[in-house]
Parts: structure tokens; sequence; C-alpha cells
């Protein structure tokens, strides 16, 4: 059986050492995620709301008073000699890409 995977692609030229964090708290490479090519793993779900125009101008009324779910992966990474940021990095669910 296969494990399912939840993937967060790496910002182009993104250089370890990588320190993730999911909303705002740290994760830990082996336990929480792998790193493999060009991407991180996740064996939890993770889910990045999406917002249609419906839910959108819903929100925008007032008429929800919450959110959905909505996951946010950071990544601080280098870039060269630089270290940097990545906030709110694309999730892809598995079977999706």
């Amino acid at each position: 059986m296969t494990e399912l995977r939840w993937r967060v692609p790496l910002p182009r030229g993104a250089e370890r050492p990588y320190r993730v964090f999911v909303n705002g708290v740290p994760q830990t490479e082996g336990e929480d995620y792998e790193v493999r090519g060009h991407q991180l793993l996740f064996s939890r779900p993770l889910e990045k709301e999406r917002l249609g125009a419906g839910r959108w101008t819903a929100m925008f009324l007032g008429l929800f008073g919450s959110y959905g779910k909505n996951d946010s992966v950071d990544v601080q990474y280098r870039l060269g000699s630089r270290e940097t940021v990545a906030t709110g990095l694309d999730i892809i669910p598995p079977g999706d890409g």
C-alpha cells in the first residue's frame, strides 16, 4: 500500500539548510516531512483553501464568520550567499499533478 503524500515544491534555487514551518510551527525533517528532489513531502494532510468567486463574495459580504482550513507552509533557505524566506507555498494533494 502506498502512503499518501502532500507535496510542497521548493522555490527555484532554494538550497539547504531548510527550516520548515507549518502554520508557524517548526517542523523536523525525517519526522514531519522529507525532502525528495526539489520538494517537501508530508504524510499528514495539508490543505490550502481555494476560494471561488462565490465563496469570496460571501466572505466579503460577511455571510460567513469563519474560514475553511488553510494551512500555510513557509520555508527559510539559502539562495546563493544569503538567507531568505518563502511563505504560503503551494500544497499539492496526493493524486494531483
